[in-house]
C-alpha cells in the first residue's frame, strides 16, 4: 500500500475513524504510520487551523493483522487554538493515545537555529539500496525490510552499524529524508507524512552512544512517546535534513531530539522522542 492509501482513513462513526496497517514484515505496527494515522483523524474534525504540536504515547504493540480504531475527542474549540485528543485502539484496548493542538494561521516573533553542514543527498546513498548491496553481510532482517515497499526515502551521511560497534560513537548525526512517491500539496497529508518518517531514525541516534546498533544481539528497543512541534510549512515531497542528537540514556531509555531543514535552510518541524534500550542477557550455555 502507498503512502496516501495508509492515510486514508475509514470513517465509521462522527469522530470514528478506521486505518490499516500493511505487513512489512514487522512483528507490530510502525509507529510512525500510528502518529500520521492518528493526526489524520484529528485533522479531520477540524477548520481553518493548522497543528503546531502533537504529543503522544505508545501504550501498546500493535497488530499489523486487525484494523485501528481512532476515536476522536474534542476537548477544546478556542478563539485561535483548538485541541483534539485521540486514541487509537485494538480489541476494545488502548495502543496509543495522543493530544494535539492546532491554531489559526497568524504572523508573530520569528527565529530559528542553523541548519548544520552536509553533503547533499545527491552525493549519498538510499539506505535500503545499500543494505540489499550488502547481501548476506546485513542481517536477515534489514534485508527483509529493504525488499519491503517503501514509502519514504532515506541517505544517512553516516550509514549505520548493522550491530555493535565495539566503541561508542557520537550521540549525533544527521539524514536525508522524504517520500518516496510524490504527495499532494495539502497541509494534512504533508504533516501526516512528516510524522510518519519522523519516526524512523531517531532511538540510533541514543543507542549509537553506547556501540550498538539496530540489529546488535540482545538489544530491545521500542518506541516508548513521540512528540512534534511544526514550525513552518513543508514540501515533504524534497529532500530534508534530519539533524538528531541525543542528550541523555539511563534507566533502559534513550531521549532523542532532532530538527528537520529544507534544502533552504529552513526549519519545518522539530521532534522529540524516549525510547527503550533494554540489553537483556544472554542465554546461558549448558554443558
Amino acid at each position: 500500500m502507498t503512502l496516501l492509501e495508509l492515510l486514508d482513513l475509514e470513517r465509521p462513526g462522527e469522530d470514528r475513524f478506521a486505518g490499516v496497517s500493511p505487513d512489512d514484515g514487522w512483528k507490530r505496527i510502525y509507529g510512525g504510520l500510528v502518529v500520521s494515522q492518528a493526526l489524520v483523524a484529528a485533522y479531520a474534525t477540524i477548520e481553518g487551523r493548522v497543528c503546531h504540536s502533537l504529543h503522544s504515547y505508545f501504550l501498546r504493540p500493535g497488530d499489523t493483522t486487525l484494523p485501528v480504531d481512532y476515536a476522536v475527542e474534542r476537548i477544546r474549540d478556542g478563539a485561535s487554538f483548538a485541541t483534539r485528543r485521540v486514541v487509537a485502539s485494538q480489541r476494545d484496548k488502548p495502543i496509543f493515545s495522543m493530544m494535539a493542538s492546532f491554531q489559526t494561521p497568524e504572523d508573530g516573533f520569528a527565529h530559528q537555529a542553523p541548519m548544520p553542514p552536509a553533503p547533499p543527498p545527491e552525493n549519498l546513498v538510499d539506505e535500503m539500496q545499500r543494505w540489499l548491496a550488502l547481501g548476506d553481510a546485513a542481517p536477515a532482517a534489514a534485508r527483509r525490510l529493504a525488499s519491503a515497499p517503501q514509502r519514504i526515502q532515506v541517505r544517512w551521511v553516516d550509514p549505520p552499524a548493522f550491530r555493535s560497534t565495539g566503541a561508542p560513537l557520537e550521540p549525533r548525526k544527521a539524514v536525508w529524508i522524504r517520500v518516496a512517491e510524490p504527495i499532494p500539496d495539502d497541509i494534512v497529508l504533508q504533516q501526516a507524512a512528516l510524522a510518519y518518517a519522523s519516526d524512523m531514525t531517531l532511538i540510533e541516534t541514543a543507542m549509537r552512544a553506547h556501540g550498538f546498533g539496530f540489529w546488535s544481539e540482545g538489544l530491545q528497543t521500542a518506541s516508548l512517546d513521540h512528540s512534534i512541534w511544526f514550525h513552518r510549512p513543508a514540501d515533504f515531497g524534497q529532500w530534508h535534513l534530519f539533524a538528531q542528537e541525543s542528550p541523555s540514556s539511563g534507566g533502559a531509555r534513550g531521549l532523542a531530539l532532532g530538527h528537520m531543514f529544507a534544502r533552504d535552510g529552513g526549519i519545518v518541524a522539530t521532534v522529540a522522542q524516549e525510547g527503550l534500550m533494554r540489553l537483556r542477557p544472554a542465554a546461558p550455555t549448558h554443558i
